[in-house]
């Protein structure tokens, strides 16, 4: 049973399920939707609380059969947390979460499972259906920059304050994503100092200016994924930004070269008479990356796609100090320039 951290309220003023599973990136998102099932548990007499970390697939899994089969010591109902924050709980990890599913239900003890976000293949690999079949999977989304000033308003309004109507207050709240993209943690921060800054009611847009700090952070594979969408002055501000955060030149270089070698791999299939679901299937492509890759194929040519693969090694050279003539010397001027091109084909009104 699947259900969205939205529904998640309903869902418990209905029935209080013995398994939950969390799975989601943001820390702040994620702990949230743990923190709503605490609180329920709690109201229903689970107490005791027991966490237990598998951050390596080579840790003793016996650990968990132990503390689900266990009593409380000072309650007759448990709270057991699992976290498994690399999200791959290897061999013995897959048979302990399997067999902890097929024990399901037991209502002397709550099981929580936080996981990160799954890719397709270990969604549907025998212990992650075991435990959809078991419980309640609450897939938590992160909050994508188009969504961010929303959010942000959401917030704010759940502590009685608002930006001022109009194209001004917009403004403000586009201002406030840009200061805090990429760090929901932060951004949360921000809007509680607000409501101790300011009383409810409608805030002044000049006192989001000074009362919001810059703690935006970047993701390079997000960033990739920027360029890729053709979003021009979204990826030159992130590239910006993941410069300002001392990101490895080297590793923001990899991400595109490796949608790139992505989007190579899935053109050639189809130029040779590839259906394009086969050739994303083959190339191992879902997600968001299926959007950007459809909608990039007709604006490419094999010579065109030719030369951004030649333009990648040649900026992995000049990353590793090797000069090449048609591209700047200093690395990131070199990434932004090439990034640039290959913006500019796939651009987008911004």
């Amino acid at each position: 049973m699947q259900v969205t951290p939205a529904a998640l309220p309903a869902h418990l003023t209905q029935s209080l399920r013995s398994l939950y599973v969390v799975s989601g990136d943001d820390p702040l998102l994620t702990q949230e939707v743990v923190d709503q099932l605490r609180l329920k548990a709690r109201e229903q007499g689970y107490e005791e609380r027991t966490v237990l970390t598998f951050a390596s697939a080579r840790q003793d899994w016996g650990e968990l059969a132990v503390a689900g089969q266990s009593m409380g010591l000072f309650s007759e109902r448990k709270w057991l947390e699992v976290r498994i924050p690399g999200g791959k709980p290897g061999k013995e990890g897959s048979v302990a979460l399997q067999e902890l599913a097929q024990r399901q239900p037991d209502d002397s003890v709550l099981t929580v499972i936080s996981l990160p976000r799954l890719d397709k293949a270990t969604t549907e690999s025998a212990w992650a259906q075991a435990l959809m079949s078991a419980g309640v999977w609450v897939r938590v989304d992160n909050v994508e920059r188009h969504q961010l000033p929303q959010w942000i308003a959401q917030r704010l309004a759940q502590q009685g304050q608002r930006v001022p109507a109009g194209p001004l207050g917009q403004q403000a709240l586009q201002q406030f994503a840009d200061r805090v993209e990429g760090n929901l943690l932060a951004a949360h921060q921000e809007i509680l100092k607000l409501g101790l800054l300011y009383p409810a009611g409608e805030l002044p847009a000049e006192g989001l200016d000074l009362a919001v700090g810059r703690v935006a952070r970047f993701d390079p594979f997000r960033w990739s994924e920027t360029v890729m969408s053709g979003r021009l002055l979204r990826a030159q501000r992130m590239l910006l930004g993941l410069e300002a955060e001392g990101t490895a030149a080297v590793l923001v270089h990899w991400t595109l070269a490796e949608d790139l070698r992505l989007l190579s791999q899935v053109h050639a299939a189809v130029a040779a008479g590839r259906p394009l679901p086969m050739a994303m299937r083959d190339a191992r492509v879902w997600g968001v990356r299926e959007k950007w890759i459809e909608r990039a194929l007709p604006m490419v040519s094999k010579s065109l796609m030719a030369d951004w693969l030649l333009g990648a090694h040649e900026i992995d050279g000049v990353i590793k100090g090797i000069p090449a003539s048609r591209w700047p010397r200093q690395p990131w001027l070199a990434l932004s320039v090439w990034s640039l091109s290959i913006c500019q084909t796939l651009s987008v009104k911004q």
